[in-house]
């Protein structure tokens, strides 16, 4: 009888062990911290942003040793207080996009060898080989950008016309052959204008000093690259290798397409592109001139999708009883990769400020306390995602800082998302003393 006992009990020890690897609903009380020191602090916090009209409603989700601790939705979604925010509304996610869309394909693709870190990008963008300034520069400076890539491109401005009208050849209002690539509802875009942008990023200039510059120009490229190497569709590869196996069943591209029961937040009210108020279709306008299917931005999700896929990064791969990717790739691609260079990115990943941890909250990104094997990404519609393998934290913050327009700086200003982050970190302290 004792001997059954035993051998239940350890049966129900190591289930436990490995369901925990499962993200689950709890209390912070389960993980031992203080419910009333959390809530009251977010409250505030969030409270006081939306009076400030950093944003008009967010959604905040935090996960701690793979339990839901808190999950809570503020305001509404636009500042007329019509409709609330719910906790299965969907957002466009914005520039979280590169790590949630084309960095997985890219780590599995690395995993299976298929993917070299160190050699030439033109290896895989052909493009690139016939030119002196890109030749030669390295998938790991390209990722982790060290390569010297402007920025940005606006896309937008060759198919405006100086009154500021649509031009026809590159636009039509309704799908016609040759424009199939969908931007708004009735926005259709030439399917060969990416052909168009693709020359534009590879005449664009480089920088010929190597520091840390941000750029989004090589993830409008890595879907192409991700189809080619693997002879499928990008968003069918993401959704077969990752969103459906985990259950991320919000996760995906252009999702006015798809019969989502959820709410969808709006983003900004466009004067210049759509128009309109941009609501359903993404609102970076590069994402959109693409069919709303890139690799720099053009991902929608629910907060719970979106910590599904940062919990299995955070457990190096590992998520409900399955490997998505290997342990030392996610170290490899977590970990800063120039600091000599006073570059603190990862590959795709960002990750914490160098010396962070000795900063003050207004001047860190994120908060001070994150460890430095954390890692994460922004948004530019709000958006926020976190992972601390070595805490155990999982970090989510969700919103439309963008509506009614980009011009909204408060949620930068009151440096909003770092001082929520901090309320956590300050609860693990509080436990421990």
């Amino acid at each position: 009888m004792l001997t059954k006992k035993i051998l239940f009990l350890s049966f129900f020890a190591l289930s436990f062990s490995l369901n925990a690897q499962k993200l689950i609903y709890g209390n912070p009380s389960e993980v031992q911290m203080d419910s009333v020191f959390i809530y009251q602090k977010v409250d505030s916090i969030i409270t006081d942003a939306i009076q400030q009209q950093a944003f008009p409603g967010a959604q905040i989700l935090v996960a701690k040793n793979h339990t839901i601790i808190f999950h809570k939705a503020y305001g509404f979604q636009t500042y007329d207080s019509i409709k609330k925010v719910e906790l299965n509304d969907l957002y466009d996610i914005a520039s979280v996009t590169k790590i949630l869309g084309p960095l997985p394909a890219i780590m599995k693709l690395y995993d299976e060898g298929k993917i070299d870190l160190d050699i030439p990008f033109s290896n895989y963008w052909k493009p690139w080989q016939g030119r002196n300034d890109k030749n030669n520069l390295t998938v790991r400076e390209v990722l982790a950008h060290q390569a010297g890539l402007n920025p940005y491109i606006v896309f937008l401005n060759d198919v405006l016309k100086k009154n500021k009208t649509l031009k026809s050849r590159f636009v039509k209002t309704t799908s016609k052959k040759r424009f199939t690539n969908r931007a708004y509802v009735n926005i259709f875009v030439k399917d060969r204008f990416k052909n168009k942008m693709y020359r534009q990023i590879n005449r664009s200039k480089v920088s010929d000093i190597k520091k840390y510059k941000y750029s989004g120009l090589s993830f409008l490229l890595f879907p192409k690259i991700i189809s080619s190497i693997t002879s499928e569709n990008y968003t069918n590869y993401l959704q077969e290798n990752f969103y459906k196996p985990l259950g991320a069943t919000t996760l995906g591209f252009t999702p006015k397409t798809k019969n989502f029961t959820n709410n969808i937040i709006p983003t900004e009210i466009d004067s210049l592109f759509r128009k309109d108020l941009t609501k359903s279709w993404v609102h970076d306008e590069n994402a959109a001139l693409m069919g709303g299917i890139s690799g720099n931005a053009g991902l929608f999700g629910g907060a719970l999708d979106l910590a599904k896929m940062m919990q299995m990064y955070s457990n190096y791969g590992y998520y409900n009883f399955k490997q998505y990717i290997s342990k030392s790739t996610l170290q490899e691609f977590t970990k800063t990769q120039f600091p000599e260079n006073d570059n603190r990115r990862g590959l795709g990943f960002d990750k914490p400020l160098i010396g962070n941890d000795t900063l003050p909250i207004n001047k860190a990104y994120p908060a001070p306390e994150v460890s430095k094997e954390s890692f994460g990404h922004s948004g530019f519609t709000g958006t926020f995602v976190w992972a601390d393998p070595t805490n155990d934290l999982i970090f989510i913050f969700l919103s439309n800082r963008v509506y009614p327009s980009r011009e909204h700086r408060n949620i930068y200003n009151l440096n909003i998302r770092p001082k929520v982050q901090q309320v956590f970190y300050q609860a693990i302290n509080k436990s421990t003393k």
